[in-house]
């Protein structure tokens, strides 16, 4: 939902005399247009050329400017859509890049499609003043308990690029697997990463395809987020080099779902060789300035041990210039300014707030797309309950944890974790409709949020995900149109 929103009687339609217009000219202004362009002639034949102009050309025509206008933000923007002409505007190109994921959602529906469609291409008239509640706002893949091609990757980021969510976190390794070649130490890969959970194959990605997807997210003003988790979740890890472990010996790989038992040796220079080599050649394929540590489930570990090693491992990734993110349990320990906790469950996030760090709200109950729609459901876990498209929905990042404002709070994330989901489709019926909701909880203001105006803006929403072939779950709260 839209900050402001004014309708407009009348409409723009698309036809083979509309162009769009870029101002300025740059190359990333123009990529925008064309992504737009490119979405638009697919499905509609009509073959819109993107060309710069001075100044906004009135009739028939989309514009994409960029303005200084602070208010705006760095991602907010200014649509106007007139029976002539259309003019998007914002601060910045990614501001501009979110108002062109409202446009594609203000034409019908079958703009989504992938083939040529028979339609009128209108969109209603109407001014919309938009920008985000918060700075983070994304989803987590799990590739590590199963793995998934790039282009399964890339399909996941269009699904964020369209709900202008901006982050992506992928979860490369655990005890399942491990994802990504890290040339000094290549065994990760390529025996870490041979398995996965209940089958004998796995995969990962070399650094090559792993900056494949860095940077096609870029294109989509998204940040990769890339996790290696630790000192725990790391079988995978420990069965490739004997020395990793307390006592030499390479544990078996491992394809089951239990985890927390396994554990780095901390006490272990080696281990520390390690975690520079690894985190060393992550930040060099990671312009982003976040690195992910996990450090959640270290079940085997005693807390001296594991704040010890969480500390220094913060001062390593300092040390790279990046920022560290870990799971509400490194809150334990004294943490950097930069660092943020990301909140699951217990008490992580309370004890963040009191040292004045940021926190990304993921609580399992709510936000976890892993989990079942309702006791039904064949895919997903139920460990933290079931979360159907309401409840999904109907709760405040500022509100859900006691002793955490708005102040504490920099945004939310929806994690899924992959035990149970083997293919795209999975992926898709896992996360979507719950995906736009997160998406809305992460940009709307909580007072412009009601669920009975969502079920029915969801509803017509579905013919949206249709149109894109998306395998999504067909609640039985919406009544789909």
């Amino acid at each position: 939902m839209p900050d402001y929103i004014e309708w407009i009687d009348s409409s723009f339609e698309l036809t083979a005399g509309t162009t769009i217009y870029v101002s300025p000219g740059t190359q990333d202004i123009r990529n925008i247009a064309l992504f737009l362009a490119d979405r638009i002639n697919v499905s509609t034949g009509l073959n819109i050329k993107v060309l710069t102009a001075k100044e906004i050309i009135e009739k028939r025509s989309i514009n994409l400017t960029i303005e200084n206008d602070s208010t705006l933000g760095e991602e907010g923007y200014e649509l106007s859509v007139k029976t002539e002409v259309v003019k998007l505007k914002a601060n910045s190109p990614s501001g501009l890049f979110h108002g062109v994921q409202t446009i594609r959602q203000l034409l019908p529906p079958s703009i989504e499609c992938s083939t040529i469609q028979s339609s009128k291409w209108k969109m209603q008239n109407v001014i919309i003043r938009d920008l985000p509640r918060f700075e983070w706002r994304g989803a987590m893949l799990d590739v590590a308990r199963h793995f998934f091609s790039v282009n399964d990757v890339k399909r996941f980021i269009d699904l964020l690029a369209y709900y202008k969510m901006n982050r992506f976190h992928i979860h490369l390794t655990d005890d399942q697997g491990w994802r990504l070649m890290i040339n000094s130490w290549p065994n990760l890969a390529l025996y870490g990463g041979s398995t996965q959970v209940d089958s004998d194959s796995g995969g990962y990605y070399t650094q090559s395809e792993y900056s494949e997807i860095v940077e096609y997210a870029r294109q989509r003003y998204i940040c990769v987020i890339p996790e290696i988790d630790m000192p725990g979740h790391t079988n995978a890890a420990l069965a490739s080099y004997p020395m990793l472990n307390y006592n030499n010996t390479a544990p078996a790989l491992y394809k089951k779902i239990e985890v927390g038992f396994s554990a780095l040796s901390v006490y272990k220079d080696s281990t520390y060789i390690f975690i520079e080599d690894v985190i060393k050649e992550l930040c060099t394929i990671t312009p982003g300035p976040y690195i992910h540590i996990g450090g959640d489930e270290a079940n085997t570990m005693n807390s001296d041990d594991y704040i010890r090693f969480i500390e220094r491992v913060q001062g390593i990734i300092l040390s790279r210039n990046k920022h560290m993110i870990g799971w509400g349990e490194i809150s334990a320990c004294h943490l950097f300014p930069s660092t943020i906790v990301q909140h699951w469950e217990g008490s992580g996030a309370q004890k963040a707030a009191q040292q004045e760090i940021k926190i990304i709200m993921s609580p399992a109950s709510r936000a976890y797309l892993d989990m079942k729609y309702n006791t039904s459901e064949t895919l997903g876990q139920n460990w933290a309950g079931y979360i159907e498209v309401k409840d999904a929905y109907e709760w405040d990042p500022c509100s859900k944890q006691s002793g955490v404002t708005e102040a504490d709070v920099v945004g939310v994330e929806a994690p899924l974790w992959t035990e149970t989901i083997r293919t795209m489709a999975d992926i898709e019926y896992m996360a979507l409709p719950r995906l736009a909701g997160y998406a809305e909880i992460g940009w709307s203001k909580q007072s412009k949020r009601y669920w009975d105006d969502y079920k029915i803006r969801l509803a017509e929403h579905g013919k949206r995900l249709t149109a894109m072939g998306i395998n999504f779950y067909k609640s039985p709260q919406i009544y789909w149109k």
